[in-house]
């Protein structure tokens, strides 16, 4: 049985395996469910913290980028287990900085354990590299065919921004630092101020997972950061190799921007904003309306709608059928209490969000939740209603509001519904609720939606990101910022390597990965051919 460890937050960044704090602003997280400060003081990180976090980064680069796979998945499983033995100390923690429950905490407490561990399973086995090898040809005519291998390689230092909404599995020991640290790329966290508690306690874990695997100093750090300087600078150091980042369009793209300004670009990998479609076909409003206004009003208010993946747009063909389905949604949803937000500053942002929708020309109100709220930090959830042809002229109507609000469009016919899929942004998520005849009809809306978003669900909701190879977190712009990667699953891998070559190399001076032994045992692409045989 793991044994828990008690860690007192100190407030201080990690650079390395040490406590550091000589920075001068200072700030404290906040309870938004007893509506006050918590008590720790933290410190944001200097100029100096930065340089010193990056230049052992660095360092740390040229052993670790070396590490065996099983070397590295040990690492990520012992974080794994150190998180474990925080025990209630990271529950309570998170709770306290969120105003989430305690069962949200441990759910993606999970979450996070499961990725780290699939990371350590892929990097294990190793075939992740994607090996190639053609074997040359010496006396071929007219030219000589030279022996060419190919692997993938890690990019070097990875900044990873801590992401408001998940604490846990998309911020200090989530998917975008486990798949980079399984890459063999150290990373540099810039902890998100509303949990820099939870983010504290977790980097104590990968530090002290860190040590007792014998892993580089500088293989990770944790940089506290009150406002928006901290993570500018990071974007513009000259050491840092790669981006990770999860949060709005705005500070995605300005992370972007600055990225792609610098003397020597880097990859920013973004995953941003997104109203996640859903289109309702005649037949299934028919047989399943009510059916499905339950379930769509649970998974509007689900975690006060602050997913990424939250249905903020549904899209139907006017008809009574789909004015039965908007009654129903209706009633259904104003029987939800309304819950927390995660800081006050994010509910006032849904507040103004929702307000410059609902005040567009032709948008109306058809509910809100309207009974007396004793939290000012809970957010009363709302449907609003327009017609297609008012949304397909408006492109404002397409701005993410983050908070337990959906859009109902209502289109005139089949051609107009396909006209305001036709003209939405990329998406993260797409959803149709039909039956398998029916869909037969739209193949063109299928069509277009498929060139609109990253995954596509069928008779079902899109909140909820299963972690598993095949799953597509990302989409079009501007959800994210490169749609060929998805930020979940262990696919996710591919944002921090590159391919690279070896041109008539010596065997015994290769990687063990590309050497004709294979004495890893890994599947290799060699001659055209998927083999794990030597050569």
């Amino acid at each position: 049985m793991a044994t828990t460890t008690i860690t007192k937050i100190s407030g201080q960044n990690y650079i390395g395996n040490k406590l550091s704090a000589t920075g001068k602003t200072t700030y404290k997280t906040y309870n938004p469910e007893l509506q006050k400060e918590n008590s720790t003081l933290f410190y944001e990180a200097s100029n100096d913290e930065i340089n010193q976090a990056l230049f052992i980064a660095n360092q740390a680069f040229e052993d670790y980028k070396t590490f065996p796979g099983k070397k590295k998945s040990e690492f990520l499983n012992k974080i794994a287990d150190e998180i474990l033995n925080l025990g209630d100390t990271l529950v309570t923690t998170y709770c306290s900085e969120t105003g989430l429950p305690p069962g949200r905490a441990i759910g993606e407490r999970t979450r996070t354990i499961f990725q780290l561990r699939s990371f350590a399973e892929l990097v294990s086995n190793g075939s992740w590299v994607e090996a190639s090898i053609d074997t040359g040809v010496p006396d071929r005519k007219p030219m000589p065919k030279p022996d060419l291998r190919r692997m993938n390689i890690p990019l070097g230092p990875v900044v990873v921004f801590g992401a408001s909404n998940f604490p846990l599995a998309y911020s200090t020991a989530g998917g975008d630092t486990a798949a980079a640290l399984a890459a063999g790329c150290p990373v540099i966290v810039k902890s998100h101020p509303m949990h820099a508690g939870t983010g504290e306690l977790v980097a104590s874990a990968i530090i002290k997972a860190a040590k007792e695997t014998g892993m580089p100093n500088g293989i990770f750090s944790n940089l506290n950061s009150k406002g928006i300087e901290v993570g500018q600078k990071l974007a513009a150091h000259s050491q840092v190799k790669a981006i990770g980042f999860t949060g709005s369009i705005q500070g995605g793209r300005a992370l972007f921007d600055i990225a792609s300004k610098r003397d020597i670009p880097i990859p920013v990998f973004a995953e941003m904003g997104s109203i996640n479609p859903v289109v309702i076909l005649p037949d299934a409003l028919k047989t399943r309306g009510e059916e499905l206004a339950k379930t769509y009003a649970n998974s509007i208010t689900l975690g006060t709608g602050q997913f990424c993946t939250n249905p903020g747009l549904i899209l139907g063909i006017e008809s009574d059928y789909f004015n039965n389905f908007i009654n129903h949604l209706s009633k259904e949803i104003i029987k939800i209490n309304p819950t927390c937000m995660l800081n006050p500053s994010i509910k006032k942002a849904f507040s103004n969000n929702q307000k410059k929708v609902v005040e567009e020309k032709n948008v109306s109100v058809k509910v809100t939740y309207n009974k007396e709220i004793s939290n000012e930090n809970y957010a009363p959830q709302t449907l609003a209603i327009v017609s297609g042809e008012n949304f397909i002229s408006n492109p404002n109507l397409q701005k993410e509001v983050f908070g337990p609000f959906s859009l109902l469009v209502k289109c005139a016919d089949k051609q107009e519904l396909e006209k305001a899929i036709s003209c939405l942004e990329g998406q993260l998520t797409g959803t149709i609720l039909g039956n398998i005849l029916e869909i037969n009809k739209y193949n063109y809306l299928l069509s277009l939606l498929y060139s609109k978003v990253g995954r596509i669900i069928f008779n079902g909701v899109p909140t909820g990101v299963e972690v598993c190879p095949s799953m597509v977190h990302g989409g079009p712009y501007p959800s994210s910022t490169d749609s060929r990667f998805s930020a979940v699953g262990t696919s996710s891998i591919k944002r921090w390597v590159r391919p690279f070559s070896f041109q008539n190399w010596p065997n015994e001076l290769l990687p063990e990965e590309l050497k004709n032994e294979n004495s890893l045992g890994i599947l290799r692409l060699v001659n055209n051919q998927l083999t794990n045989q030597p050569i």
